[in-house]
């Protein structure tokens, strides 16, 4: 499928956590194809640049003029292939406009008639870096079992976030532990704000210093969480940036959080992670590393995909901090 490709365009998925997942199929087709050229096109294309999996990287437009536009300029070079990590019908779309030869996809949103290399999708269905690999599996490049994504930190943005970390009033001494707030799937994946609380004392308790993460539409979530603590709890919530998400995950002794991916980030990282799960399924897409771990009440009516809870969200709520403190001491003093 990819010999004699010289020119290789890969949709990359829409979400952080995806794009982390798909480290591992990434470094196997460059190793597979080292002289070829390889175009990421993606939301967060960008946070690839330095991986050394990629030699052009580019952002993905939103509007559909804009992807019109990308679509004509591309097709000046056709690629030889396009992979879509991506399982909408536009992904498939677009690779036509490219004027890709091959575009190669998983057989969903009824797209089939649009790719030139069709994969099924596995029944029962792998862990995300496994299905990843599978679009790979054709041409006759296989990952390790239990393939792990690791992410090379080139520039850690050092002074501007020693800044950071001293405004919010965090030591350089200091264990720290973050908390990371949000979620892009919904609320269901969200932790209370009353358990963070409680975490929050518990970690201040074991001389571990809890630092709240997260984008800035959680800020009323992390100002109700400082206000409600015993002890001071210091955020950043809203305060970092995309490009600094790598240098400050690897100052980190471990990171909490839901099901989102900034934990697949500090596990490529080779941060200690722990992981809350509640309505997604952790066979499917919890971090891979050795330091993760998971946290998962399994109620009867979880994994259920649903971005709010119908009911009483016992997924979440159920979720003891004394029980998650218990993890992140595994990792912390290991």
């Amino acid at each position: 499928m990819f010999d004699g490709a010289a020119l290789i365009a890969v949709r990359t998925p829409n979400w952080l956590g995806d794009t982390v997942m798909a480290l591992p199929m990434l470094t196997a087709l460059r190793a597979r194809r080292p002289e070829a050229r390889i175009i990421l096109v993606g939301r967060w294309a960008h946070l690839l640049s330095g991986q050394g999996v990629g030699d052009i990287i580019l952002p993905y437009p939103g509007p559909a003029r804009e992807r019109l536009a990308f679509a004509r300029n591309v097709r000046g070079e056709p690629p030889d292939v396009a992979l879509l990590l991506v399982n909408s019908m536009e992904s498939a779309i677009a690779a036509c406009q490219w004027g890709a030869r091959r575009r190669v996809g998983f057989d969903t949103d009824a797209r089939r008639l649009f790719l030139t290399d069709v994969i099924d999708v596995p029944s029962p269905r792998r862990h995300q870096v496994d299905e990843y690999g599978l679009l790979l599996g054709a041409s006759g490049v296989a990952l390790q079992d239990e393939a792990q994504p690791v992410w090379h930190l080139r520039s850690a943005a050092d002074r501007e976030i020693d800044t950071l970390l001293v405004s919010a009033g965090v030591s350089p001494d200091q264990r720290v532990i973050g908390l990371h707030l949000g979620a892009a799937f919904g609320p269901s994946k969200r932790w209370p704000s009353k358990s963070f609380v409680r975490l929050a004392a518990l970690l201040h308790r074991n001389a571990l210093c809890p630092l709240l993460l997260g984008p800035s539409e959680h800020e009323e979530m992390a100002a109700a969480i400082v206000d409600g603590s015993e002890c001071a709890v210091p955020s950043l919530v809203g305060r970092d940036r995309p490009a600094l998400l790598p240098g400050l995950l690897g100052r980190l002794s471990c990171l909490v959080s839901g099901d989102t991916g900034v934990a697949h980030l500090a596990a490529a990282l080779r941060v200690p992670t722990v992981t809350l799960f509640g309505p997604t399924d952790p066979q499917r897409t919890a971090p891979r590393a050795k330091t993760a771990r998971v946290v998962c009440r399994g109620v009867p009516c979880a994994p259920c995909f649903l971005t709010e809870c119908p009911i009483d969200h016992i997924c979440m709520t159920g979720i003891d901090p004394e029980e998650v403190l218990s993890e992140v001491r595994s990792v912390v003093d290991q």
